[in-house]
């Protein structure tokens, strides 16, 4: 039985790989380990170390021999091999795992291994079987100080999280964590980078001990340094996806690079989280420091308060806040006199007033006045609102407001509108009332490091106090945040064009303070003071931008110009024009130029005279002082075959609409089906959406639109009609915002308006485009060799003319007009070019600019034989 065991590991795999390493130093260490690490500096280094680990299947059955081959190569010179070890090894069969191990170098430190890529190569029997990278680099000094020529530690802070980690503005840094609701305790790092121009790679090895100095888990972490990176931030954590793996005690965690001791952490676990900066012991030093945590001081709180002063408004709320901090100030110097304070300090606030009066940013001061008065331990701020707290089920409302607290430990807890936690009705099933009830305990015997403030609109805000007895004993402090003056308003919008880089011209701030005392004026509870302000000045800057880019010299305008801000913008921006509150005057300069753009175009002599005519009685229409925006929907049907100008005439149209005051910016977004139509249910409506948005204040331009309704449209899978019926929604609730012309051939577009009955009624004129006369295209390619720079020898002049009258004679229903002729000109200058350039340095050069009959003739030529070349059905002619 023995030996039949013993024939089958003999005739299958003896070993399963486990692991390849590479070390440098040779020392013994406990369960047959060694210093392994994939990062080394060539100044400390003399050999490299490679092991490798294999899986003894024939463990306790027999000893047997192996071959390996250990391969070290250059990794960015993969060409170079380093060295090629072929080694004899007796695995014994009392050993279950088995290690192989060899190194490669010179004894004399710093010699042999240069900076760069490298890895090793562990071969069996012919089979690759592991590879290992390693890095040497060098710190430019010698001799070598590490970590310190390449590193300081300058922060050091635990949090817990979940597997997944946490981001950084939601971490809750602890001295101190809870043992029976830790999962994974994470110690965040930071350094200064002392090679900051250089690139190079830490390998940083953080090893979790518990208090017996038993090892609880190791995380390496390998990143690569880039030049310029001044600052090194990472995090590393250990733990588990469920609570219980962590004891009541002193546990560390030691942070190791290049074999050498960083630093030491405490972390000791308790009976609750308990916010603060670890102690870290740093080799050398007898005694353990915080490192990184940041320090109150007098010079930080007189900055705040003067950061506080410089507030637009707000007199009473700066007084109170002032004297507040004071009275804080107050009570520290009591504090250390000796006196004994037995009521606790009062930090909770109740902040009343309307939208954009200042609350927020009140509140971050209170936090960083807190702060640098030792009273908070960090000063953020966290803000939710009754979605944040309040669950929809049983159960589900406390995790989440201990949730919340957690995030603003140490800080400010800002509950916006928080009025709507105490319904006025009596709702038994309202969950309000339990965050408010988990508050009031918190405010009363919670573990502290945290000021809530409760803001929300005046009146809501006396009947949330007053929901709870316990609210109005713990919120000391009430502060009224009046709306502000329109004098104050308007410095707003000064500071606001200020940090937003623009510069108001004198008419344009003359109108922005219209603005702003008209909309004060009309106010509401809702009006959104300094908030609107902002909004309006950002708006004004966008529109600056639009109006910029669409001229055709942005790239060369003066910085004054791109930041200057006209009454045109802020009209735009205000909305004023388009709710016909105010009419922008005609713009006879914009309109004459599209006018005349278009009576340049060659034919169409039909479009030109509805259009002229169109503009008349627009103008009429606005020249009554009774004029209204409404009877001017301008959606338009254009008709007619490829290449007849329906695109060039769609925007000559929105810059005539523009001139005239009917769109805001008068751009034409093109389209088709393409851009309209998704694949699934529920996304052509959102993708026609995105296309409506675009041109807001301009044109929707839909190509080839039949296709929206092509035959077998009412299949399943097919979501033409959704784009459709959402344009039409958006075509009448929208209507004045923008303008819809849709574009096809003469039958496509029959079956395209009768496929839905409500198409139709929503186009106001239809413009129909014949194909061009033999006479225009001729004309047309004139133009277009005229507008290249070019012209015609008599010869070539003759040519295509008779060549333009043949492509007229042949036409059909799919001939290109205008688009054709384009084309073919194009291939025609490009072969001239060609005939330029093969002519260059020739005793009689060709004339650069006149084309001459030759070339006519060879395009002709290779045009006739593409023509043949297509392949179709039946014989082709010989």
């Amino acid at each position: 039985m023995e030996s039949e065991t013993a024939g089958s590991i003999e005739r299958e795999a003896r070993y399963a790989f486990q692991d390849i390493k590479t070390y440098a130093d040779t020392e013994w260490l406990a369960n047959n380990r060694k210093r392994y690490r994939q990062v080394f500096d060539e100044g400390e280094v003399s050999y490299i170390y490679v092991e490798l680990s294999l899986v003894n299947k024939a463990f306790e059955l027999e000893d047997w021999d192996v071959t390996v081959e250990l391969k070290c190569f250059r990794s960015d010179k993969r060409s170079k091999e380093i060295c090629n070890l072929v080694l004899q090894r007796k695995i014994a069969a009392s050993s279950s795992v088995a290690y192989i191990r060899e190194g490669w170098g010179n004894k004399k430190v710093g010699l042999f291994w240069k900076p760069g890529a490298y890895l090793w190569e562990a071969w069996i029997d012919g089979k690759k079987v592991g590879t290992r990278y390693f890095y040497i680099q060098s710190s430019g000094q010698r001799p070598v100080e590490i970590p310190g020529d390449y590193l300081e530690l300058k922060s050091v802070r635990l949090y817990e999280a979940s597997i997944e980690d946490q981001l950084e503005e939601e971490r809750m840094y602890l001295k101190e964590l809870d043992f029976s609701e830790t999962k994974y305790v994470y110690v965040e790092v930071e350094f200064e980078n002392q090679l900051p121009d250089l690139s190079w790679h830490l390998e940083l090895i953080t090893r979790f001990f518990n208090e017996s100095r038993e090892l609880k888990g190791q995380v390496v972490k390998l990143m690569k340094i880039d030049p310029d990176q001044e600052t090194i931030r990472l995090s590393v954590g250990w733990g588990t996806s469920t609570k219980g793996s962590w004891r009541e005690g002193n546990y560390t965690a030691e942070l190791i690079f290049m074999d050498r001791l960083i630093a030491t952490v405490h972390i000791p676990f308790g009976l609750d989280h308990e916010p603060g900066f670890p102690l870290v012991w740093l080799p050398g030093e007898k005694e353990a420091k915080i490192l990184g945590s940041p320090k109150p001081n007098e010079e930080g709180l007189a900055a705040v308060l003067a950061k506080l002063d410089n507030l637009v408004g707000l007199d009473q709320v700066k007084r109170s806040v002032r004297e507040h901090a004071l009275y804080m100030e107050f009570l520290r110097l009591r504090e250390k006199r000796g006196f004994v304070e037995r009521d606790q300090v009062q930090m909770h606030a109740v902040f009343k007033g309307n939208p954009g009066t200042g609350k927020t940013t009140v509140a971050g001061m209170m936090g960083a006045i807190y702060f640098q008065l030792g009273l908070l331990s960090k000063g953020h701020v966290h803000s939710v609102d009754r979605a944040d707290l309040v669950g929809e089920y049983i159960g589900q409302t406390a995790p989440k407001v201990r949730h919340a607290l957690d995030q603003a430990r140490g800080g400010v807890l800002l509950i916006d509108e928080a009025y709507a936690l105490a319904r006025t009705n009596d709702d038994a099933k309202d969950f309000g009332r339990e965050v408010i009830e988990m508050l009031v305990k918190e405010m009363s015997d919670g573990p502290g490091d945290l000021a809530v403030i409760a803001a929300g609109y005046p009146a809501e805000m006396d009947h949330f106090v007053a929901s709870n007895p316990g609210l109005r004993s713990r919120f000391k402090i009430v502060l009224d945040f009046q709306d502000y003056q329109p004098a104050d308003l308007q410095k707003i919008a000064a500071l606001a064009a200020t940090h937003m880089e623009v510069q108001p011209t004198e008419e344009a701030t003359r109108l922005i303070n219209q603005v702003i005392v008209r909309s004060y004026r009309d106010r509401d509870r809702t009006f959104g003071n300094a908030r609107y302000v902002y909004d309006l000045i950002e708006k004004c800057k966008i529109q600056l931008g639009l109006r910029i880019m669409r001229s055709e010299e942005a790239e060369g305008l003066p910085v004054d110009k791109l930041r200057a801000i006209t009454a045109e913008d802020v009209l735009l921006a205000t909305h004023l024009v388009a709710n016909g509150t105010v009419r922008l005057p005609v713009d006879e300069e914009l309109l004459a130029e599209a006018l005349h753009e278009l009576d340049g175009l060659v034919g169409l002599p039909t479009i030109k005279q509805e259009i002229h005519d169109l503009v008349l009685l627009i103008k009429f229409e606005l020249s009554r002082a009774e004029a209204s925006r409404d009877p001017f929907s301008m959606h338009t049907i254009f008709i007619g075959n490829p290449g007849t100008g329906k695109t060039t005439i769609a925007r000559i149209l929105a810059k005539v609409y523009k001139a005239l005051g009917l769109l805001e910016r008068g751009h034409v977004i093109e389209t088709d089906r393409a851009g309209l139509v998704a694949g699934f249910v529920g996304q052509t409506a959102i993708k026609t959406a995105e296309r409506i948005e675009e041109a807001k204040g301009g044109v929707l331009f839909i190509d080839e639109a039949y296709s929206l309704t092509q035959p077998g449209s009412g299949r399943a899978g097919d979501f033409g009609d959704e784009a459709i019926q959402t344009l039409l929604k958006r075509m009448e609730d929208q209507r004045g915002q923008f303008f819809v012309f849709v574009a096809g051939y003469p039958d496509n577009m029959e079956v395209f308006l009768k496929a839905n009955p409500g198409l139709k009624s929503r186009f106001d004129r239809t413009l129909v485009f014949p194909d061009y006369t033999e006479q225009e295209l001729l004309e047309i390619a004139q133009n277009i060799i005229r507008e290249q720079g070019y012209s015609l020898d008599p010869e070539a002049s003759l040519l295509v003319e008779e060549w333009v009258t043949k492509l007229h004679q042949r036409r059909d229903r799919y001939f290109g007009n205008a688009r054709t002729i384009r084309q073919l000109l194009d291939e025609l200058i490009k072969a001239h070019r060609t005939a330029l350039a093969r002519d260059f340095g020739s005793g009689t050069p060709l004339d650069e600019h006149i084309i001459s009959g030759s070339t006519v003739l060879q395009v002709q030529l290779q045009e006739d034989r593409s023509a043949w070349s297509k392949s179709g059905i039946g014989f082709k002619k010989n």
